[in-house]
């Protein structure tokens, strides 16, 4: 595992898998290969060796990286910032207006992971260390950042996964790197031929009506690739979008059947689970695949944002 090879895109982008959660394919960094070397997303410390391992093979070094970006502030897309700046002396790292006190202090923000992730946390996000504010830019909609003489980035506040949540256009790609907004591409049947979107729903900004106006919005766009942030790229982008706004609608239809009836969260995870494998049954994916390993977890972490969207409702 340990030393799988950073995945060629194209001539200038490379995808490192950063193994979150011990899953390959499933959370990695971006590495944009242009005068100002970018990385997006860095995953959670334990993803930061994978990291160093995969510059290496490269052929870059710590010290050429200049831009660390990260979509959003959930512990598996920057919960490793400030462990890999540490390392990166030139580095500044990119981040939505919303999320930088947190990397700054990330107290409150492992606090909310701890209390979904219970006893694992440690395993799966230990070291989070802050970053000095010094080393932090803001970026929000309409910002741009130059990162070599042809391509300029330009960022899209693109809320419903997390108010502290924009993408980023890549030029030259005509592609977008979106982080959870439009959800999850599951790499492990992509692998086998198919293409499978599910929305991320996870707590605690879920919002189903700003998640539909961010993936409209960059449906719009006509981009020719979607860069995700599970895990790796599509260049089916009117499919995928279509396809997690689909599932997002489910997703809000199975929520209100369960409340109706009084039930709770592990009922609505039960739910969301057996409708996917249903569906994907449907298409030759047998119930023990090792995708629903994922799978699973991902309907756990939605089912509690969804419950969580409706108990502010209340308020």
């Amino acid at each position: 595992m340990e030393n799988k090879e950073p995945i060629q895109i194209d001539k200038r982008i490379h995808l490192i898998d950063g193994f979150d959660l011990g899953q390959p394919e499933r959370t990695g960094t971006y590495v944009i290969d242009e005068e100002e070397l970018t990385l997006i997303e860095t995953g959670p410390s334990p993803s930061v060796k994978y990291i160093k391992k995969g510059l290496h093979a490269l052929g870059f070094t710590l010290d050429q990286v200049k831009y660390i970006i990260v979509t959003h502030i959930h512990l598996d897309h920057a919960g490793g910032a400030g462990l890999f700046i540490k390392e990166c002396p030139n580095a500044t790292v990119i981040v939505h207006p919303r999320g930088s006190r947190h990397l700054a202090n990330p107290k409150a923000l492992a606090a909310g992971a701890r209390a979904v992730y219970g006893d694992s946390f440690s395993e799966l996000f230990d070291p989070i260390v802050p970053i000095p504010e010094d080393r932090l830019v803001e970026k929000t909609e309409g910002d741009t950042l130059k990162i070599g003489p042809e391509c300029t980035l330009e960022f899209l506040d693109t809320p419903g996964h997390a108010k502290h949540h924009f993408s980023i256009v890549d030029p030259i790609s005509n592609g977008i790197f979106t982080g959870d907004t439009v959800g999850i591409r599951y790499k492990q049947l992509a692998n086998e031929g198919i293409d499978f979107f599910l929305p991320s729903t996870s707590p605690n900004h879920f919002d189903p009506e700003a998640m539909q106006e961010s993936i409209e919005r960059i449906r719009a766009l006509h981009v020719d690739r979607i860069y995700y942030g599970h895990f790796g790229k599509t260049e089916r982008a009117d499919t995928a979008l279509s396809q997690v706004s689909e599932w997002l609608d489910v997703f809000m239809q199975i929520s209100q059947e369960v409340k109706a009836e009084g039930k709770g969260y592990d009922v609505l995870a039960d739910r969301l689970l057996q409708r996917v494998k249903d569906y994907l049954a449907g298409l030759g994916v047998p119930s023990d695949h090792d995708v629903f390993v994922i799978i699973n977890l991902d309907m756990q972490v939605s089912a509690l944002g969804i419950i969580d969207y409706f108990q502010k409702l209340k308020h």
